[in-house]
């Protein structure tokens, strides 16, 4: 049953990892986000059409939402033609789940429009086919905040076992450095084996993070945000990281590290003054490094997904 003929949702930009959570913890947010139009037509199949200027491909097979929808529309009986219209407003490559909220935006569109009883762990693994075309690898960890909102924990891909955790309202800034990592090069550069003594610090780090996510401990989760194994590999490929991190920690900032794969650094904060001194920060280092940058601050986004119209 069509519940209605057209659908317009923002879909939020996340953070995945959290510095230690590699591939299971992530976060969404209130700033930046996507606006996406799907709609039914006459004409059978699925167009997709950007009013960005970002110049992604248009074939849905091709394209990082077309994908996703295609997978959600091999389980629906008669569906039919479908037109999925994206404003792109997280750029591409910036490590912010630019293609998760493609892909988890056009999925939950399409659920809503089709009025389909999909599960939400349904949702994710349609749109995990997105995040395949955009990095070569079915990764969910910023796929399952945006659909859900707020932080959330991967226990398991296989099977799918996701956990909404608890968190204290959060203020986030971010710096973009106009750079390119790819996804695809910064997971190639990751050591293949880790010793057994940094699998253990990092186990400590996640579960305290978990910890102090789900206490509201500020303090709790600031010690956690360390990561022995991605981030001292990673960090090379964004100039300025380091001082970006001391700098960030001594305006205030419970700490943060590489969002995604980079090149954009994130900071938690308990306050948005903070978070407004961390920005100051942030901009300093690129300004004197001469790296062209953009700076958001923004909360943490408890909803997900969105329904505008």
């Amino acid at each position: 049953m069509i519940m209605r003929n057209i659908i317009q949702i923002k879909s939020p930009a996340t953070i995945a990892n959290l510095v230690c959570g590699f591939d299971i913890l992530g976060l969404a947010l209130e700033e930046p986000y996507d606006i996406m139009t799907l709609e039914v037509v006459e004409k059978p199949g699925l167009e997709i059409i950007h009013t960005d200027n970002y110049q992604l491909p248009t074939i849905p097979e091709d394209n990082v939402a077309g994908a996703a929808l295609l997978a959600l529309l091999d389980d629906v009986k008669n569906a039919p033609g479908l037109k999925l219209t994206v404003e792109k407003r997280i750029k591409p490559g910036s490590g912010l789940g630019s293609s998760a909220a493609s892909a988890a935006g056009a999925v939950m569109a399409a659920s809503k429009l089709l009025d389909h009883d999909f599960s939400n762990e349904d949702l994710v693994k349609f749109a995990m086919f997105g995040e395949k075309v955009a990095s070569g690898v079915k990764h969910a960890d910023n796929i399952t905040p945006c659909l859900l909102g707020g932080v959330t924990l991967i226990r398991s891909i296989m099977p799918l076992d996701i956990v909404k955790l608890d968190a204290p309202d959060l203020h986030i800034t971010i710096v973009h450095p106009q750079i390119e990592v790819k996804t695809s090069d910064a997971r190639q550069i990751l050591k293949k084996e880790v010793q057994l003594k940094m699998a253990i610090k990092q186990w400590g780090n996640i579960a305290g993070l978990v910890a102090g996510f789900m206490k509201g401990d500020h303090a709790l989760i600031g010690r956690s945000l360390e990561d022995a194994i991605i981030e001292p590999v990673r960090s090379i490929l964004i100039p300025g990281f380091d001082e970006v991190k001391f700098r960030s920690k001594s305006a205030g900032a419970l700490g943060g590290g590489i969002s995604g794969s980079g090149p954009s650094i994130f900071m938690l904060n308990k306050d948005i003054e903070t978070a407004k001194a961390v920005e100051q920060e942030m901009k300093g280092v690129y300004t004197k490094i001469g790296i062209d940058f953009k700076t958001y601050v923004t909360k943490l986004n408890t909803e997900g997904i969105k329904i505008i119209e």
